[in-house]
């Protein structure tokens, strides 16, 4: 299938690497405001996390729409996503610190989560949108195996403090869901909301 031109508003090189994987063309459509963009990633009190990560990524649809009119440039359609870790219920974001990154890993050992990921695609009149869900068990993890892995600097920016297609992926014990999906990606819904899009 020939995919139209898409502009992805995501800082994620990982969401960069899938489309290019599918031969996606696009081009990265980055935050003005990058204070902003943090803010918009606040969770609300009480807040599910399918309810956040599915408001959080259309914060991020209406911020790049009002970006691209204010640019003035050339209109395509917007991919948006966003990806949280939810364990018993509550929400792994990405880690303030070193500190924080360790708590998580450590409330992750030996335990199985689910990895949620939001997408929206808007070509200016309609908007398509899809949520994966993916179950991840992790294995027992020594103190010693979560300094390494946080010493590497790697949990940094990335929900639940861990990158599955890093060095984290050793941890992985079993994966119920989309691969794509827990790196920030479902490959599978993206093509079918482009599918949609092309045949609007």
């Amino acid at each position: 299938m020939n995919f139209p031109l898409i502009y992805l508003a995501s800082q994620s090189p990982r969401r960069q690497q899938l489309l290019t994987q599918m031969g996606v063309p696009f081009e990265v459509l980055l935050p003005v405001d990058n204070q902003l963009a943090e803010e918009l990633e606040a969770v609300l009190p009480g807040e599910t996390a399918q309810a956040y990560v599915q408001r959080v990524t259309m914060l991020k649809l209406q911020s790049a729409k009002a970006q691209l009119k204010a640019a003035k440039r050339v209109a395509h359609p917007i991919l948006c996503a966003d990806t949280t870790v939810v364990l018993d219920g509550d929400i792994l974001g990405k880690p303030q610190d070193a500190q924080d990154a360790t708590a998580m890993l450590q409330r992750l050992s030996g335990q199985t989560h689910w990895v949620l990921t939001s997408i929206a695609l808007s070509n200016g009149r309609r908007t398509h949108r899809a949520l994966s869900r993916s179950k991840v068990r992790f294995a027992p993890l020594t103190h010693l195996q979560i300094q390494a892995y946080v010493d590497s600097g790697e949990p940094m920016g990335k929900a639940g403090a861990y990158a599955i297609q890093g060095g984290a992926s050793i941890f992985v014990q079993s994966i119920q869901g989309s691969y794509s999906g827990i790196m920030g990606l479902p490959l599978f819904e993206t093509a079918k909301l482009l599918h949609k899009i092309n045949e609007a």
